[in-house]
């Protein structure tokens, strides 16, 4: 119970969760699974079916796209979900840097859990949105 009820408080101090109330955090923290990932695994394989879902709460990954460095990720970032949603393999590969602790949500699981989740969707959008203008102005 007392596991339970701190990975509730964790997800609250994260971004992507933080305009959810208690139960709807709760409700949240029940949807997901925790995954560790030991220095140099990878999470993600660029063209090859994707697993789902993940939310970094401990630890930092690297984005790596056709061989390049593309992004570090660190607590509260996630990834996954663009392939999780379209169905598509992963654009990218997914690698821990160092010791890292996820929370994992199954692809299937995804696009029910932001429908009930409203604003977690919200969030997730504002982020792609953030993303992509990135992505745009290095290319320009």
């Amino acid at each position: 119970m007392t596991q339970a009820m701190e990975l509730v408080d964790e997800l609250g101090s994260l971004a992507l969760f933080a305009d959810l109330p208690r139960p709807q955090l709760d409700a949240a923290a029940h949807s997901f699974e925790e995954a560790w990932f030991g220095e140099g695994e990878r999470v993600l394989r660029e063209g090859l079916t994707g697993s789902g879902f993940y939310v970094i709460l401990d630890g930092q990954a690297v984005v790596r796209a056709g061989g390049k460095d593309a992004a570090v990720l660190g607590r509260g970032d996630f990834f996954g979900e663009v392939s999780a949603l379209l169905g598509e393999p992963p654009s990218a590969d997914v690698v821990a840097l160092n010791s890292m602790r996820c929370l994992h949500m199954a692809a299937p699981d995804l696009r029910p859990f932001l429908m009930a989740h409203p604003a977690v969707m919200y969030r997730m959008l504002l982020d792609q949105t953030r993303r992509l203008r990135t992505t745009t102005r290095a290319r320009g």
